[in-house]
């Protein structure tokens, strides 16, 4: 392939990639910045179709203020506050999810202890209370289902489950 065509091709996958880049409703970019974002993607699939890739250079880690202290974020037994924005929650992992953050990155990037609630005190008691209340985490009887073992080895026949059969006419 001549390096003409293989230039012309650069050109057009360049091209379409910043146009569907531009398409997406996530990504805003001014006017003026697109020619360059055109050439930084010309640039870039260049280098892939010759092979010659060069690593970037990394980029430095972004360092993370806290919205509020540690000691602030835990004060209140009702709410945890965050320490991305500041602003209270019963529960950090949605809102940790919509910054695509899991609860273990969160408490690396703000230096938390590994035991660092997720969970609001009082929002978790309330589950906990609910939990009991409707029977979760109990074991099945086992004395009943030991009498129903036995009776059904003294020869009764088994309890159907379901509707009963409609009565003959």
């Amino acid at each position: 392939m001549s390096e003409d065509g293989s230039e012309l091709n650069a050109i057009e996958l360049a091209t379409e990639l910043t146009i569907a880049w531009l398409n997406n409703g996530n990504n805003r970019v001014a006017a003026e910045d697109v020619p360059t974002f055109l050439q930084t993607m010309h640039a870039t699939v260049l280098g892939l179709a010759s092979g010659n890739v060069e690593p970037e250079e990394a980029a430095p880690q972004q360092e993370h203020v806290a919205a509020v202290s540690v000691r602030k974020s835990l004060a209140s037994k009702d709410h945890i506050i965050s320490m991305i924005d500041g602003k209270p929650y019963k529960t950090l992992r949605r809102h940790l999810a919509g910054h695509g953050l899991t609860p273990e990155t969160y408490r690396e990037r703000y230096g938390l202890r590994p035991d660092y609630p997720m969970v609001a005190e009082t929002y978790s008691q309330s589950r906990r209370d609910m939990a009991k209340r409707i029977g979760l985490g109990r074991k099945a009887r086992s004395a009943e289902a030991g009498e129903a073992v036995v009776e059904g080895e003294a020869g009764d026949a088994p309890r159907r489950r379901g509707r009963k059969p409609k009565a003959a006419e």
